[in-house]
């Protein structure tokens, strides 16, 4: 850890946040030339470099958004550096989805597949792969019970309203909730988030903080669970985070229309673009709770994992609504049949297994194979 460097040295800045400078130059290239690059994506060769180039320059400029917003949790302490992680995060997914949804062919079920696709990544495969590592590391690792239920509390009345309600409302014939509940989906969502945040930042900070370990523990002797992290001040971090930030969402309309057309040529199930999406946007979390699982820090990745999966629904939901009224597009939440099974199972066993206070191996390879059952019903 670095408490005393100077951040802003010419050299050491541009090797530090060559994502950054990388994300903006690659940025201002697709702003003059994108036009005639994506006009005409016909050749599979180029529409494979165009969505590998966009893919690599936007996941690392997350995994650099990620490293700020790590700077400003060793500085401000959890949980206030995990939901900075987790709200930056979120902030890209609803750019992306935006973006796919207002450039895009017409698929009113993008922005419920990409939010059911991140939820089975965070609760099924970060969960299943850090709970696994984890366990494998430490045999048995500990967390904050009371944190972990009181994720879950809010996330089962959320899912069930918003993802799964619009199903078998008769106001609308299909999937879509009507304006009247629209609306409501969308105060619901945000007051709700805003209370636990409340929670979570003030009233009972405590319930997300690592329980202290009677034997001393095993967590990294680096002190903050980050590993060679270079940190320096706040302002810098905050800055920066925002700042990296930038080239995502300025590439994200190309990223769509890349997407858009591969999924239309290829023919492939609508639920695939959500989860190219998701993955594109949950790669750097995933590797942060995978670390903090390792560090012995289990309770960084629950905030992790079960916090993106709350901001996902309670964030996501209204901008996406807010996106469809202003716009008149179709936006279906309810999710079908075979999906809302795994969404139950999910749910039910989040409950069993986050239960107890302790994960081993066990409650990873749970996960993992739901997951995997996910991947697999995508393409039948």
């Amino acid at each position: 850890m670095s408490d005393t460097p100077n951040p802003h040295r010419p050299l050491a800045f541009i090797r530090r946040e060559r994502a950054f400078l990388v994300g903006i130059a690659t940025a201002g290239l697709f702003f003059t030339f994108g036009g005639s690059w994506l006009g005409d994506l016909s050749n599979p060769g180029w529409a494979i470099f165009m969505f590998a180039w966009l893919f690599a320059i936007m996941l690392w400029a997350s995994f650099a958004v990620v490293r700020h917003a790590d700077g400003l949790a060793v500085r401000l302490g959890e949980p206030f550096g995990t939901l900075i992680l987790t709200l930056a995060v979120i902030s890209i997914e609803v750019v992306m989805i935006s973006a796919v949804m207002l450039t895009g062919a017409e698929n009113p079920a993008l922005a419920r597949d990409t939010m059911f696709a991140v939820l089975m990544i965070v609760l099924n495969g970060m969960l299943g792969i850090t709970l696994l590592l984890g366990g494998l590391k430490h045999h048995e690792q500990e967390y904050n019970l009371r944190g972990a239920s009181a994720y879950l509390g809010v996330i089962i009345p959320l899912a069930a309203m918003c993802i799964v309600m619009p199903k078998y409302t008769a106001s609308t014939p299909d999937s879509s909730p009507s304006p009247l509940f629209a609306v409501f989906l969308i105060v619901m969502s945000v007051g709700l988030y805003g209370i636990f945040l409340a929670l979570q930042s003030a009233r009972h900070s405590q319930y997300f903080r690592q329980p202290v370990r009677e034997e001393g523990g095993d967590a990294d002797d680096d002190g903050h669970g980050h590993g060679d992290l270079e940190v320096f001040g706040v302002g810098y971090h905050a800055v920066m985070l925002v700042l990296t930030m930038l080239p995502i969402v300025l590439l994200s309309k190309n990223m769509a229309k890349v997407v858009d057309h591969g999924s239309e040529a290829l023919g492939a199930p609508t639920a695939l673009s959500g989860f190219l999406v998701a993955i594109l946007v949950l790669s750097p979390e995933a590797m942060a709770a995978v670390k903090a699982a390792l560090a012995n820090q289990l309770q960084r990745t629950v905030n992790i994992a079960l916090g993106s999966a709350l901001a996902t629904i309670s964030l996501t939901i209204p901008a996406v609504l807010l996106i469809g009224l202003a716009s008149g597009k179709t936006v279906e939440l309810g999710l079908e049949n075979v999906e809302l099974v795994l969404l139950v199972v999910t749910l039910a066993v989040s409950m069993v297994n986050f239960g107890s206070g302790r994960t081993n191996i066990m409650q990873g390879a749970v996960h993992l194979l739901l997951f995997f059952a996910y991947v697999v019903l995508i393409f039948d």
